[in-house]
């Protein structure tokens, strides 16, 4: 026998993912008030093993954690990105403009200001990436006396000198 039609309203779909609090993601006014408070404390967050990428790739727009940098550089390309971007650009509905609303006080224009997506992970520890490249550059002369010697007992009296 074929199933029963299951009697779903055909024009609530997009009322039916806020019903569901499994997928629940911060709102904008929150987000907003992470973005006002401390975003540089948001992107360099202390290991968390429970968390996608041990909580090192965070989206502060999105409220989002992601499992490596690429990822996160793709998420800064796609449109639920930008259109947060967007949507954050607007300042959030406040208790001022509810009290303006009923009549206690006059009318003010909400102002937009411009969002930029975030430094990834690498451009924000630049300093920590030069000096690695720099540790890199130092050890590399070492290696390749390592390569030039070929007895063993000539391994032995190179690694002593380093």
């Amino acid at each position: 026998m074929p199933y029963a039609r299951k009697k779903m309203h055909s024009g609530d779909t997009h009322l039916r993912r806020r019903w569901r609090l499994r997928n629940r993601r911060k709102d904008l006014d929150e987000i907003d008030a992470d973005l006002k408070n401390d975003p540089e404390k948001l992107l360099k967050q202390e290991v968390d093993l429970d968390k996608p990428g041990f909580g090192q790739f965070y989206c502060i727009h999105c409220a989002t954690y992601y499992i490596n940098d690429q990822a996160l550089q793709a998420h800064f390309r796609t449109k639920v990105h930008k259109r947060r971007l967007k949507a954050l650009e607007v300042e959030p509905y406040s208790i001022e403009d509810s009290l303006r609303a009923a009549g206690q006080g006059s009318f003010v224009q909400p102002q937009k200001r411009k969002m930029e997506t975030q430094l990834s992970l690498a451009e924000v520890d630049e300093g920590k990436r030069m000096k690695v490249d720099t540790v890199m550059e130092e050890e590399k002369p070492a290696k390749q006396e390592l390569s030039k010697v070929k007895k063993v007992t000539d391994y032995k009296k190179v690694l002593e000198e380093l």
